[in-house]
């Protein structure tokens, strides 16, 4: 940017102020979105929760009393009350983020990893190498996801190995897609053929113009799959094909206390109240993100 700086006596001088860039500008877009700066900070707490919940609990969360049990909300010593055991529910919802979120962003990781080096392979290249590949993944598009992580886990077998295994294969698809998409369309700009035609390799050219340039949208969309990864592996959870008792995770609590339903239903909804809440956090904070990035040339 161009300005003009004016002295009385002295000779117009031409200041030069530095354009931001691009991901300056989109740190300045998000910051002012308040929703999704209220779903970071969710989010944040949620991952404070996961990583120093065992040492912030009140009390021990695997002790139980037969005395206590199903306890209400506000009862002495139990701000939450207890579950169908007598076990606190707060610590438990507290130490249960921690296998929750594992569950809900570990595969999505994985699944990021996989996915995008098949759908950039496949983008970049064209031709039959990607007609073989997307053809392939979109077998997977036949089933609905939660099928075939059922299905999948039930083969696998019930398991916190297993579930990872079966969420990962379930979102390694979608991302692929994403990436093949993103990818075709960078492929044909002009920096590319640039490249292309100074003699630089395939290997060269995607490393240093395309990644740049697709990882932005994919890391994107793969956040918005953490709540859809964490809502089936508190489904896996609760028909007994994920997290093993008596581990507190927030599928698997909710099977637990499906049964005390008529007596304390509060006490029964809060697993499922954290997950909602959960969810709802990643997809705002994935929609500001794809706002915020969402910058018109």
């Amino acid at each position: 940017m161009l300005q003009v700086a004016v002295d009385p006596g002295k000779v117009p001088a031409l200041v030069f102020e530095r354009s931001p860039g691009y991901w300056q500008t989109v740190g300045r877009r998000f910051m002012r979105d308040r929703v999704a700066i209220g779903a970071a900070v969710v989010v944040t707490i949620l991952l404070i929760l996961a990583v120093f919940g065992p040492w912030l609990v009140p009390s021990d969360p695997y002790a139980s009393s037969m005395m206590k049990r199903l306890k209400p909300i506000g009862f002495e010593g139990h701000p939450l009350g207890t579950d169908e055991l007598g076990r606190d529910m707060l610590s438990r919802l507290m130490v249960g983020a921690r296998l929750s979120l594992f569950m809900g962003i570990t595969p999505v990781i994985l699944a990021f990893v996989v996915g995008s080096l098949i759908g950039i392979t496949a983008g970049y290249a064209g031709g039959t190498l990607n007609t073989v590949m997307m053809r392939t993944i979109d077998v997977f598009y036949a089933f609905p996801s939660v099928l075939l992580a059922i299905a999948l886990s039930g083969a696998l077998g019930a398991g916190i190995t297993n579930s990872l295994i079966s969420l990962t294969i379930v979102f390694i698809p979608p991302i692929a897609r994403v990436a093949e998409s993103v990818t075709t369309q960078i492929r044909g700009r002009d920096f590319v053929d640039a490249a292309r035609a100074s003699g630089a390799n395939a290997f060269t050219i995607v490393r240093v113009h395309v990644l740049g340039n697709v990882l932005g949208p994919i890391f994107v969309y793969a956040t918005s799959l953490i709540a859809v990864a964490m809502i089936l592996a508190s489904g896996l959870s609760f028909l007994g094909l994920g997290v093993k008792p008596p581990e507190p995770e927030w599928g698997l609590m909710l099977n637990t206390l499906r049964t005390a339903i008529y007596v304390q239903p509060w006490i029964a909804a809060l697993p499922g109240v954290m997950i909602f809440i959960t969810s709802i956090a990643f997809n705002l904070l994935a929609d500001g993100l794809r706002s915020a990035m969402e910058i018109k040339q």
